[in-house]
C-alpha cells in the first residue's frame, strides 16, 4: 500500500517553507548567526528553536525504540490531529468515522475542515461494532479514529478489534493513545512497520505531566512524516517547549512511579465509589480516570461544584446518560471526593 495515494493532490507537489535554521547542517557549536533577523541580544529564548526537534526526537527515538523518521512531535496532540486533516481530506467531498462517544476534538477539527463525520456508536461494552463502522465506509472516506484507551469510557478497545480493523479499511487509521501508559495493552506503534496506514498519536499531557507545555508526538510511516514535515509551521515547538520536555525526559524512572500511583489510587478510588449510594455503576478503567454511572449527573455535578470539586459531567455523550467522569487526582484529593460524595 502507498499511503501517499490517500494525500490531497496539492499536498503531494507542496513545496514546504524553508526557515533559516533549515538551509544549513550545523558543523560546529562555534557559529554566528545573523540568517533570521533575531534579535542579537541574549534571553536564553532570542533564538528560534530547532523547526524539526531533532535533539528531542534523538533521545525520544532511543528511549521509545522507534526510528526518528517515524517521530513527529505536534503542539498538542490536537495540532498532530489537525494535520492529519489537512494533509488527507478534501473540504466538501472526503468524509471521516468517529466511534462515539469519543474525543470531541475530531469532531470540531473535521467541522472546522469541512469535512463530513460518519459515526458508528460503540456498544453497550464501549466496543466497536466492526459490521456498523464498515457500512459506513465509502470511496471518499479517508479517516477511521479509534480512541484507546477510550475518552470517556476509559476502557481498552479490544486489541483483536482493532486489528480487524486494520485489516478491513482501506484508508489512513488513526489510533489515538492519549492514556495508553495506564493501560496494560500494547501501543499500537509496533504496527507501524507493516501497515503504513496506521498513525498513532500519543500526548506528553498525561502521564509524563506536562499538559502546560503542549507536546505531542506522532508515530507513522516515514512518508507520511514527511508530509507533516512539510505543512506543519516551521517553529511549532517553542525552544521552552523542546527544553522542558528534555529535561523531563532525564527523569523516567520518577515518571513511572507517578504511573504506578496513580493506577494504584484509581483501583482505590473505583472500589470506593461502588459503595456510595448516588453511583449505580463504576465501569473499568484502563486509564488516569473513571466513568461512573450516577443517579442524577447534573444535580450531582452541581453539588461537587458547590463543594469545590470539578469534574467531568458526560451526560450528553451518546451511551453516558447520567455519567460523570473522575480523574484520578492524588490520595488526598481523591479521599476529599469520596468523602463529599458520601455527604449527598
Amino acid at each position: 500500500m502507498d499511503v501517499l495515494e490517500f494525500l490531497r493532490p496539492h499536498i503531494k507537489s507542496l513545496k514546504a517553507y524553508s526557515s533559516a535554521r533549515d538551509e544549513f547542517s550545523e558543523v560546529n557549536t562555534d557559529l554566528t548567526f545573523i540568517d533570521a533577523n533575531e534579535n542579537p541580544f541574549q534571553t536564553c529564548v532570542n533564538r528560534y528553536p530547532d523547526p524539526l526537534q531533532n535533539k528531542l526526537k534523538n533521545e525520544w527515538s532511543k528511549y521509545i525504540d522507534i526510528p526518528v523518521d517515524q517521530i513527529m512531535f505536534g503542539n498538542g496532540s490536537d495540532e498532530v490531529l489537525d494535520l492529519i486533516f489537512r494533509a488527507f481530506c478534501i473540504p466538501e467531498k472526503d468524509n471521516v468515522v468517529i466511534l462515539p462517544p469519543t474525543y470531541g476534538m475530531y469532531e470540531v477539527l473535521a467541522q472546522l475542515n469541512n469535512i463530513e463525520v460518519k459515526k458508528a456508536e460503540l456498544d453497550e461494552n464501549f466496543q466497536p461494532v466492526i459490521g456498523s463502522i464498515l457500512k459506513l465506509v465509502n470511496k471518499n472516506t479517508k479517516l477511521l479514529f479509534i480512541c484507546s484507551p477510550n475518552n470517556p469510557s476509559s476502557n481498552n478497545l479490544k486489541e483483536n478489534l482493532i486489528k480487524d480493523l486494520i485489516n478491513s479499511f482501506k484508508g489512513i487509521i488513526v489510533i489515538d493513545e492519549a492514556y495508553i501508559d495506564f493501560s496494560s495493552q500494547q501501543s499500537f506503534v509496533s504496527c507501524i512497520d507493516k501497515y503504513p496506514n496506521v498513525i498513532v498519536t500519543q500526548t506528553f499531557s498525561k502521564a509524563f505531566g506536562l499538559a502546560g507545555i503542549r507536546l505531542g508526538i506522532c508515530y507513522a510511516n516515514p512518508k507520511i512524516i514527511d508530509v507533516f514535515n512539510k505543512i506543519k509551521p516551521p517553529y511549532n515547538i517553542s525552544e521552552l517547549t523542546q527544553k522542558k520536555a528534555l529535561e523531563h525526559h532525564q527523569n523516567t524512572d520518577d515518571v513511572q512511579k507517578e504511573i504506578e500511583k496513580i493506577i494504584e489510587q484509581r483501583e482505590i478510588l473505583i472500589k470506593e465509589l461502588k459503595t456510595i449510594t448516588c453511583i449505580d455503576r463504576v465501569f473499568a478503567s484502563d486509564a488516569n480516570f473513571i466513568l461512573a454511572r450516577v443517579d442524577d449527573a447534573n444535580l450531582r455535578y452541581k453539588q461537587l461544584i458547590d463543594n469545590g470539586i470539578v469534574v467531568r459531567n458526560r451526560t450528553t455523550q451518546p451511551l453516558c446518560e447520567n455519567c460523570l467522569r473522575f480523574t484520578i487526582g492524588t490520595k488526598t484529593e481523591n479521599l476529599k471526593l469520596i468523602s463529599i460524595l458520601k455527604s449527598f
